[in-house]
């Protein structure tokens, strides 16, 4: 019963029908009471989103996964330090973190949110080290700063550790046995894996490869290598009738398959009758040296890994004695010719094995491959005077021991073969996979670090497949935001929209950016679409209120955000547009606060930095601005938004040469910002450098030709230099460009103060 209700219990859950789920583990637990049927029901209550419950269940548990489980739970419910002490038990200070990579990530986790730094990386990295194909650890890493450069983590030696650790995970009944009981050979992922010279392989196997006489080329192939054609994903079939059972990728092994093959068959040539050989291979008395025990037990083994379909003896032996050049008898009677070139593997693989390893063969179908001997010189003992005789039919006075000797170097010829095909398709897998995370970490780094140009480049590599898919597009978008190329931003998210319109990651930013451009519109659209797709997700209310940010609803906009907020506590971005909300309500102490709460989230999250400058900067606290500036310059080195904010705050604290350095490296950065080049005709104004400061907006308005503020200060500077005429011309056109109340208010003020000296306007 107990057995049952478990697999009732997995079988529920495996379909999502978690209420079952539950129902059932707690008739288990009434009636089976234990810590392993209670981590079952521990399980399902997370699937159904109940931590709490898990959480009651758990607590005080011992087992490694009962405390993995306890402090996902406590995760969930944000009591980190509960969590932390589950994972890491303070009366066991050299325990292991239970479930490995997934301890460690979950550990790590814990720290960062917990504000230590130091020790997220180290967990990080020890969850990237167990599992390289960890992708999260590696983003977190990346978030944190502190990743290194993705050729380094997803390279040759993360496919190494990925061998070994999966070599101990093995099963024994996996693992090539030799001819031998007691012997063995590496299993097929060390094959796949290591870097096997044709030396090592012929120091280790050279008799159970085997010289195909006749063959053009003298080709060299390997047995189990017809399940793929040279790794290009083509399969090639050498059957002519299906295989009565699939290839076997477990530990499994199928019903034997041979025991009614006959021991030996050679083929006819020209002059032979193809109807006979077919009558052969039919009527083929079943072998009497082995009791059916024996070869069920061998035949166990035999098809443990690579699960060929027929004897390698026997293919071996028939394509010893065919002539190429002769016709081929088909499993059907008939004479056909039908040569299969099969290449050799490509150099993905880490084996790299030479070409003169796999070269294409002729061979027959309904029959295995046949192998030849590494040394041209040697030929295996196997091979009799049939290979001169290719009229000689089955011999009948081999000896049950001469039988038995060649049916067990068929058996470790057709594993070995078999774990190099095995071997090789898994460390193609391996490799493949290595590399796309390659290129998209890199991507991602780089993209975290704010190198967003060569974060697109690095994208480019990406296969066409791959890059047109939610998550890649989405990064390119964020991409072209940080590089305040909206339009590009926008183009590549509503193409992530496109591609799968039920991901939100990264739709907070594309409201951010449709804001930027004041497409009202198309962002009241996509706050309804995201609205539509998930009601609990943050993005969906993250686009709500920029909705009413953009039409100056702050305090609406401030709702909606807060609602984000209260869906994900650990969404910084919320935090940050909540501080920008307070802000533009002039509700600087709130501000801080939600800005601060974004930063113990995200300490690299440079816009809550940049946030804390500006209510700085406006509270004329320019040394808490200049160093809150900083810190998002630090940050984020290639924004000219951040130079030029920076530079005003020190130009606040007089230091004008520093400020004038980074207006230049500001306009430098990005030379379609207006913003720069205004603020350093007002540094320069302010050094009474009146001139540089006029040829700064001439070139300016050339850009903006429409800004209010340049053509007021124009005026502005006409003014001190006496040329009245043309400043109140100047103050005209700043009114005509319809600017905002307060400016407007500024510049009737000038137009007023036009003739009045500036000595007596100062004391005014």
């Amino acid at each position: 019963m107990e057995t049952l209700l478990v697999e009732c219990v997995q079988s529920n859950l495996r379909l999502f029908m978690h209420r079952n789920a539950i129902f059932l583990c707690e008739r288990l637990c009434a009636e089976f009471p234990s810590e392993l049927n209670l981590q079952l029901l521990a399980s399902c209550y997370l699937h159904n989103n109940q931590a709490y419950c898990a959480y009651h269940i758990l607590k005080g548990t011992q087992m490694a996964q009962s405390r993995y489980l306890f402090a996902i739970s406590c995760f969930q419910m944000d009591l980190l330090r509960e969590a932390e002490a589950a994972l890491c038990p303070a009366n066991e200070p050299n325990a292991e973190v239970p479930n490995g990579a997934a301890g460690h990530y979950l550990l790590g986790l814990i720290y960062r949110y917990t504000d230590r730094r130091e020790s997220a990386v180290d967990h990080f990295m020890q969850a990237l080290s167990i599992d390289p194909f960890l992708w999260v650890a590696y983003e977190e890493l990346c978030i944190l700063g502190a990743a290194e450069e993705a050729n380094g983590v997803f390279g040759v030696a993360a496919a190494l550790r990925f061998q070994q650790q999966n070599l101990h995970s093995e099963p024994s009944s996996r693992n090539l046995q030799t001819g031998s009981e007691d012997g063995s050979v590496p299993s097929s992922r060390t094959l796949g894996l290591d870097d096997t010279s044709l030396k090592q392989v012929k120091q280790l196997h050279g008799n159970n490869l085997r010289d195909i006489p006749g063959h053009p080329h003298g080709a060299v192939v390997a047995a189990g290598a017809a399940i793929q054609t040279a790794n290009s994903g083509h399969n090639v079939s050498l059957y002519n009738t299906p295989s009565p059972v699939p290839v076997q990728l477990s530990g499994v092994a199928p019903p034997p398959l041979c025991r009614n093959v006959p021991p030996n068959l050679s083929t006819q040539g020209g002059e032979g009758s193809p109807r006979s050989t077919v009558n052969a291979v039919m009527q083929a008395p079943r072998r009497k040296f082995m009791d059916e025990g024996k070869l069920r037990k061998v035949s166990g083994r035999l098809f443990s890994d690579s699960a060929p379909r027929r004897s390698t003896r026997l293919a071996g032996e028939a394509a010893a004695n065919s002539n190429s050049n002769a016709p081929q008898i088909g499993g059907n009677g008939t004479n056909h010719s039908s040569t299969k070139f099969l290449g050799t593997f490509r150099e993905r693989d880490s084996s790299k094995v030479s070409s003169a390893t796999f070269r294409s063969v002729t061979v027959r179908k309904g029959q295995s491959w046949a192998t030849e001997s590494l040394d041209e010189g040697r030929r295996p003992e196997a091979l009799d005077d049939a290979r001169s005789d290719n009229t000689a039919t089955t011999s009948s006075t081999t000896s049950a021991s001469g039988d038995d000797r060649s049916f067990e170097r068929e058996r470790t010829n057709m594993q070995m073969c078999g774990a190099l095909t095995h071997g090789s398709r898994v460390t193609g897998g391996v490799l493949e996979l290595l590399g796309l995370l390659r290129t998209l970490g890199e991507g991602y780094r780089l993209s975290c670090m704010y190198r967003c140009q060569e974060a697109l480049e690095v994208y480019l590599k990406l296969s066409h497949r791959q890059y047109n898919t939610g998550w890649v597009l989405s990064q390119v978008g964020k991409a072209y935001f940080e590089l305040v190329d909206y339009f590009e931003a926008d183009r590549a998210f509503s193409l992530a929209r496109r591609a799968s319109p039920y991901t939100l990651e990264g739709m907070d930013i594309h409201s951010t950016v449709l804001f930027h451009l004041k497409e009202e519109m198309k962002l009241s659209y996509l706050a309804q679409e995201l609205i539509s797709t998930d009601r609990l997700s943050p993005q969906s209310w993250c686009a709500i209120g920029n909705c009413y940010s953009l039409q100056k609803d702050h305090e609406t906009a401030l709702k909606n955000f807060q609602r984000a907020v209260h869906l994900d506590s650990r969404f910084a971005y919320a935090h940050t547009l909540c501080g920008h909300e307070y802000t533009a309500l002039e509700d600087y102490e709130n501000g801080i606060k939600c800005y601060q709460s974004a930063l113990r989230i995200d300490a690299r999250h440079y816009n809550a930095w940049y946030g804390l400058g500006m209510v700085y900067l406006r509270q004329e606290k320019c040394e808490f601005a200049e160093h809150h500036f900083r810190k998002a310059f630090q940050i984020n080195p290639r924004s000219s938004v951040l130079m030029c904010y920076l530079g005003m705050a020190l130009h606040a604290l007089k230091r004008n040469k520093e400020a004038l350095e980074m207006m230049e490296k500001a306009i430098l950065a990005d030379k379609k910002n207006p913003l720069p080049m205004y603020q350093k005709a007002n540094i320069l104004l302010s050094l009474e450098k009146l001139d540089e400061a006029l040829k700064v907006l001439e070139e300016l308005k050339e850009y903006v030709p429409r800004e209010s503020s340049v053509w007021a200060l124009m005026g502005k500077i006409y003014k001190r230099l006496g040329m009245h005429e043309k400043a109140m011309f100047h103050f005209g056109l700043a009114l005509d460009l319809k600017p905002s109340a307060a400016d407007v208010a500024t510049i009737k003020s000038a137009i007023e103060k036009l003739h009045v000296p500036e000595e007596i306007e100062d004391n005014l």
